[in-house]
């Protein structure tokens, strides 16, 4: 079976999961210090909201074994993806 890419999929109308490695650093007052990461998903985002899907990314920050910490949420992770994308993105929680 050949694995087909996001670009040779029909996306339009369909809700799409994307996985990403939003695992930033972050200073103790939560700002991203290095946007390394989300900028390179930038041009899969794109595609996917390009072609008409709604978009879901999924993703993780550190290793909380577990547990909710407030210090390991990617709440402050949208604000910034958002001005990477120019336009909004909403964050879930939990």
């Amino acid at each position: 079976m050949k694995i087909r890419t996001i670009d040779q999929l029909d996306l339009s109308g369909k809700r799409t999961l994307i996985r990403v490695d939003f695992n930033v650093p972050m200073d103790k007052s939560g700002n991203v210090t290095d946007d390394t990461r989300l900028q390179a998903a930038i041009p899969t985002i794109r595609l996917a909201i390009e072609r008409g899907a709604k978009t879901i990314l999924l993703s993780h920050l550190g290793r909380p074994k577990g547990k909710r910490l407030p210090e390991m949420s990617l709440a402050p992770v949208a604000p910034r993806l958002s001005r990477l994308l120019g336009r909004p993105v909403s964050f879930a929680e939990d």
